[in-house]
């Protein structure tokens, strides 16, 4: 096999893409097309409930376009991350729409379902055998942080993938994956180099996001040789410069020149990157480092408690200059009516002001300069929802008339958009397990299930 076409259909299934594109896409002849379907980027709360970023008339409208082409045109067509999180009720729902669109049109096909979500006792085996460590700034992963977890996923590599194309997979739907493992699989199989091929699917596993204008509800084509691959996006009114596609590497990336997948690094320190006309680029010189030994991450979550929330405006100048000292206040007058009741541990109270340092907090560099009118989220989170619903509306009746140095108006300090102004946000989880787990197969944990759908 000399070259290897692959069709991204978007970023992530459900976002959208324009049906043009796709047909493009198509009659660009590719030998398969992927699609991701989620990430850790929405934050611990999917993984926790069950629930999906990408509602179902997202993944239905999506999905039913896609699935109609790949099987118009003979292809496998592989999806990963299902259901945003990967976990099984994600992607038990996605398959679900699988199902209905199968009826619905009429659809015939051999499907290969590959779950991600682990076993805790097979997790608890891992830490006593010293075989866990953390990513970032996570203490070690212990056998009761494992019991504490609503799920655990592992982000599989290219192996159940590759087992799935060898048993004859029409459609591939995966739970929580390497977005890289989508694309990378087949050209895996078939004896691509392993740099090119996971370089070029860590660019098109964004869908067209490298193209120009940017934006990832759009289709792009990878075509895979020997020594090179070449990038073109389906959108007629898009194109991709050497800047676009280099840049790419820095967008989640910590470093540009490396990144790591289960099976190894992948260096780009050599990479070239040449336009080849005037809207496609090819890519030459991406090498692959296969790891000592593989390694599967490991995604957990617990549950931390119940939020609710109240948002208001503030514009009094005198009131602006005086933020940090209100916020003490109130934060120390709740504390000292909650005495007795509540212990000052068994609740958070927290005060994110958009206007002087919302988005970034205490390293806002310009924190002094507020703007002439700043928003206020105030949000609780408690061991139970009551609780989070009677610390808030403590916190925003007292916050709604604290004093301060210079305040001369005895209304309220606060301008409400809404009524209630409280609003409850349910379960809060948070990541606890996010782990390497050091396997000498990093594909066994991860069973493929062939059913014939249709």
């Amino acid at each position: 096999m000399e070259e290897l076409r692959v069709l991204s259909v978007c970023g992530n299934l459900g976002y959208g893409f324009p049906e043009e594109s796709l047909e493009n896409g198509i009659s660009g002849d590719p030998h398969f097309m992927g699609a991701d379907n989620g990430s850790t980027d929405a934050g611990p709360y999917y993984l926790g409930s069950g629930d999906q970023l990408t509602k179902r008339e997202q993944i239905l409208r999506d999905l039913g376009y896609s699935l109609a082409a790949a099987r118009k045109k003979g292809i496998p067509y592989i999806i990963g991350s299902a259901g945003t999180a990967g976990g099984n009720p994600h992607l038990d729902s996605v398959l679900d729409v699988m199902h209905e669109l199968a009826r619905r049109d009429g659809h015939r096909f051999r499907l290969a379902v590959i779950r991600s979500e682990l076993d805790k006792a097979f997790v608890k085996k891992a830490v006593r055998e010293g075989r866990t460590r953390p990513l970032g700034r996570l203490s070690d992963l212990t056998e009761e942080t494992v019991d504490e977890s609503i799920r655990i996923v592992g982000q599989m590599g290219l192996d159940p993938f590759i087992r799935a194309l060898e048993g004859g997979a029409d459609v591939i739907l995966a739970g929580r994956s390497c977005d890289t493992a989508i694309y990378t699989s087949y050209a895996a199989m078939k004896g691509f180099d392993l740099g090119l091929a996971f370089h070029m699917a860590k660019i098109i596993e964004c869908g067209a996001q490298c193209a120009l204008p940017i934006g990832a509800n759009d289709c792009i084509l990878g075509t895979l040789r020997k020594d090179h691959f070449i990038l073109e996006p389906m959108n007629r009114g898009k194109k991709v410069t050497p800047n676009s596609v280099a840049a790419h590497m820095m967008y989640e990336q910590p470093d540009p020149y490396l990144f790591y997948e289960p099976e190894g690094t992948i260096d780009l320190k050599e990479s070239e990157f040449n336009q080849i006309d005037d809207r496609r680029v090819e890519v030459r010189g991406s090498r692959f480092i296969p790891a000592e030994k593989p390694t599967l991450k490991l995604e957990g979550v617990r549950l931390r408690g119940y939020r609710t929330i109240a948002v208001a405006g503030m514009t009094d100048p005198v009131l602006l200059a005086s933020l940090d000292d209100v916020e003490e206040r109130v934060k120390s007058t709740v504390a000292d009516m909650l005495r007795g009741s509540l212990r000052p541990d068994s609740y958070d109270l927290r005060f994110i002001f958009y206007g002087r340092d919302g988005v970034m907090g205490r390293t806002e560099p310009n924190s002094s300069k507020t703007s002439h009118e700043v928003g206020i989220v105030m949000e609780v989170i408690a061991g139970d929802q009551k609780t989070a619903n009677a610390v808030l509306s403590l916190a925003r009746s007292t916050f709604l008339h604290c004093g301060f140095e210079g305040r001369k108006a005895t209304a309220g300090n606060l301008a409400f958009p809404f009524s209630p102004s409280d609003f409850e946000g349910g379960p809060v989880y948070e990541f606890h397990v996010y782990h390497l787990m050091e396997l000498e197969d990093a594909g066994a944990p991860f069973e493929v299930e062939f059913t014939q759908v249709g």
